[in-house]
């Protein structure tokens, strides 16, 4: 049986489980699906996911870094930084540096981290202009793991997540169905058995045509580019006025609502179906 008694889940959006949505509007997302791997066959489990959508890595570090250094679980996950990448003349390096920072300051509380690479966005049409700035950060996060003993879960690595049905319509979350593989690579990484691989080949469908994208294109524009930039010249956030859906580390037992969502009990085990 793995290690991990206690885990809390640092980060944005891509923690917090957008798009994975369940049927009441909240987030599943690889984390909780994680989460629901590691509480199986444990008497005492405790889980806090403090990520919330739209969240830049200073904020992480001032408002959900001190929880988990407070408590101080087995395990702490960290994906930070990528909110940061989007804004034009971000430095990298910087970033990078206050990163190292919060890893160095999670180990030496002598908590096992788990670190996440962004992911290749080099299928994602207009994100794939990120790419260099998301493969130079990604530098550096390894270099984080490697100083501090830092497990690590490369998603550019991960060639399941270069299908195009692994990003949501907004280009900037996954899919239920990504999450569900990320979540099963994770456990992997962190040596939890699965039921399930997350190599698995995607079904076989028709990919648009080039007309269809262009006009994808303009409909993504007009209705999630425009709107970010927007608030971000408003100084707003898509988290402004929520709250974390697990902000305090906590027993976990997974409800059955949760273990409904693909069917299996370690929420990360079938397909996703199509209407996900």
């Amino acid at each position: 049986m793995h290690e991990y008694s206690s885990y809390i889940a640092l980060g944005d959006s891509f923690t917090e489980g957008m798009n994975d949505e369940l049927p009441d509007g909240s987030f599943l997302g690889w984390a909780d699906r994680l989460a629901i791997m590691l509480a199986e066959g444990k008497q005492n489990f405790s889980y806090a996911n403090t990520a919330l959508r739209g969240k830049m890595l200073q904020e992480i570090i001032d408002e959900q870094l001190p929880i988990a250094l407070d408590v101080r679980p087995d395990l702490v996950s960290v994906c930070a930084g990528g909110n940061d990448l989007v804004i034009p003349g971000t430095n990298v390096d910087l970033l990078a540096e206050k990163f190292d920072e919060m890893v160095r300051r999670l180990t030496e509380a002598g908590i096992k981290v788990l670190l996440f690479t962004g992911p290749d966005t080099r299928q994602v049409s207009v994100l794939n202009r990120l790419r260099r700035k998301v493969a130079m950060y990604n530098a550096h996060v390894h270099a984080t793991a490697r100083r501090y003993g830092a497990q690590m879960v490369d998603l550019w690595a991960m060639d399941a997540l270069h299908d195009p049905r692994a990003f949501s319509d907004d280009r900037l979350h996954f899919t239920a169905e990504a999450h569900r593989r990320i979540a099963l690579r994770t456990a992997e990484v962190l040596g939890v058995p699965t039921n399930a691989d997350w190599r698995e080949p995607w079904p076989e469908f028709e990919r648009p045509t080039w007309l269809t994208m262009r006009r994808s294109d303009v409909e993504w524009t007009r209705a999630h580019l425009l709107p970010w930039i927007g608030r971000l010249l408003r100084g707003e956030s898509m988290g402004d006025g929520r709250e974390p859906k697990r902000p305090r580390l906590e027993p976990f037992v997974p409800s059955q609502h949760i273990r409904s969502r693909d069917g299996h009990s370690n929420g990360a085990g079938a397909m996703a179906t199509a209407s996900e």
